[in-house]
């Protein structure tokens, strides 16, 4: 990226009670450092999670925690904008129109909807699984984005989000920033806990093997000192053979700051009991200010709710001037 500022825009979905650990540092540690050199929109994709059955309470409750989260991490208001999806209508508005630019078979090739899909089938996959994808184009479209920082996995929902941008530009006149992909690095990967083959994840079969920033502090040290690890005694980097070790060394070192190779140095000649414990009080350690600062957050929903206005009116400002533009494009009569 370069050193003037750009618009970046990402996203993250409510679906559970807390962040877990693959979440923090592949995708929000990257966040909070960016708000200071872009002009950056984050913003907690409520709608999104609506492809999947969700209770109401637990939608409402999870969405408010998140946010908390994303503040107790670093994000700042006065440094980025903020914001749930669902405040600002116009994700809607544009995501219909992103739908009627979207051929079906378009549509149909994107893996995540074809992953799912198979899986549940036909009968159980709702209609906004397939047009998610549209909706996400439409997040990132409304912002006029320079840059959107995901994972992997959503580098094919970008891909889509450049093709319709210039496709409305060839049709109706040059409207959109065409977005570019920023792939969060790989470095910090982190993978399950109880299966260190698999990639940490919300989805995970089981909870053994994840680390959820707003669990009890006991809770994540039981689960790291159960991790599984080889039949040896060596602490060293080596993922093929030591795939549980190396886990434990990459999550060791992204939080402590330590290389690896100082962390082998320190570990040298000890035991997987003695490391694993090191493991533990520093992941205990690094988030339990964040927890107490959750805590604090979801404790006075006044200022909750005021964070949320702010975020709303600043993204707003910004995504209605997109939707006017795009109005005015299509030939749709503005409301007098």
């Amino acid at each position: 990226m370069t050193n003037s500022p750009k618009r970046v825009l990402s996203g993250i979905q409510p679906t559970g009670d807390s962040f877990q650990l693959g979440n923090y540092l592949g995708a929000v540690k990257n966040w909070v450092s960016m708000q200071d050199e872009n002009d950056a929109f984050y913003c907690v994709v409520d709608l999104h999670s609506l492809t999947v059955d969700s209770d109401p309470k637990l939608l409402r409750k999870r969405t408010l925690t998140s946010i908390a989260q994303l503040l107790a991490l670093g994000l700042d208001p006065n440094r980025c904008t903020l914001f749930v999806q669902s405040h600002v209508a116009a994700h809607n508005q544009l995501g219909w129109i992103m739908e009627c630019m979207t051929g079906f078979g378009e549509a149909s090739r994107m893996t995540q909807f074809k992953d799912k899909s198979s899986k549940n089938g036909a009968d159980r996959t709702v209609v906004g699984l397939f047009t998610y994808p549209m909706l996400m184009a439409a997040d990132i479209l409304l912002y006029q984005s320079d840059y959107v920082p995901v994972g992997e996995d959503q580098r094919q929902h970008v891909e889509l989000t450049r093709d319709l941008a210039g496709r409305f530009n060839s049709k109706y006149g040059m409207t959109f920033i065409v977005p570019e992909p920023y792939i969060m690095k790989e470095g910090a990967k982190i993978y399950d806990l109880a299966d260190p083959t698999s990639k940490m994840s919300k989805s995970s079969s089981s909870p053994a093997g994840v680390i959820e920033l707003l669990d009890a502090p006991e809770v994540n040290a039981k689960k790291i000192k159960s991790a599984v690890t080889d039949t040896g005694r060596e602490v060293i980097f080596d993922e093929k053979n030591k795939a549980g070790i190396s886990n434990l060394l990459t999550i060791h070192s992204a939080l402590s700051g330590k290389t690896i190779s100082e962390l082998e140095n320190e570990f040298s000649g000890k035991g997987y009991g003695d490391f694993k414990g090191a493991v533990a009080e520093v992941v205990v350690e690094y988030f339990r200010p964040v927890r107490d600062t959750v805590q604090e957050l979801l404790a006075d929903t006044t200022y909750l709710n005021s964070v949320l206005k702010l975020g709303a009116d600043k993204a707003a400002a910004v995504a209605d001037k997109t939707i006017a533009a795009t109005y005015e494009a299509l030939g749709l009569i503005a409301r007098g």
